[in-house]
């Protein structure tokens, strides 16, 4: 399944891909479920990040690696997130993070989600809240890259 959005900011993209620090990871989770972050290596390529998402039922430990990153040939600088160790009922997860050249000298953050729980209809069902997740962000790069 995938979500895809897409938020424009008023800074240029080599500095918006500067500003995805440890701080910003944490300004971007949502308030449920609470987040804890273990490790964050940063955005480049082999780099880790570890989670715990605390439910209230139950802790949930995630593991993403940086698995490219980079500058493509019209301006686009990116990384790419994979899930290694996923909560259930998860089994796939690729997000893919552009940051795009924008009008005016500005960017498009853009947040390219792929996941799979493995059944359609589960995917199907927890979109809205994948989006969810991902929409919280806008206003988010919004404050912090204008």
């Amino acid at each position: 399944m995938r979500v895809l959005l897409r938020t424009a900011v008023a800074q240029p993209p080599a500095q918006v891909m500067a500003g995805f620090t440890r701080a910003l990871f944490v300004a971007l989770a949502p308030p449920f479920p609470k987040l804890v972050l273990h490790r964050f290596d940063g955005s480049r390529t082999g780099d880790v990040v570890e989670i715990e998402l605390k439910t209230g039922l139950a802790n949930l430990h995630w593991t993403s690696l940086i698995t490219a990153d980079g500058i493509r040939p019209d301006g686009t600088h990116f990384f790419i997130d994979e899930g290694q160790t996923l909560p259930l009922p998860l089994r796939r997860w690729r997000h893919q993070h552009l940051v795009e050249p924008g009008p005016g000298g500005g960017a498009v953050v853009v947040d390219d989600l792929e996941y799979s729980t493995g059944r359609g209809w589960l995917d199907v069902l927890i979109w809205p809240a994948m989006w969810a997740q991902f929409a919280w962000r806008k206003p988010i790069y919004r404050k912090w890259f204008g």
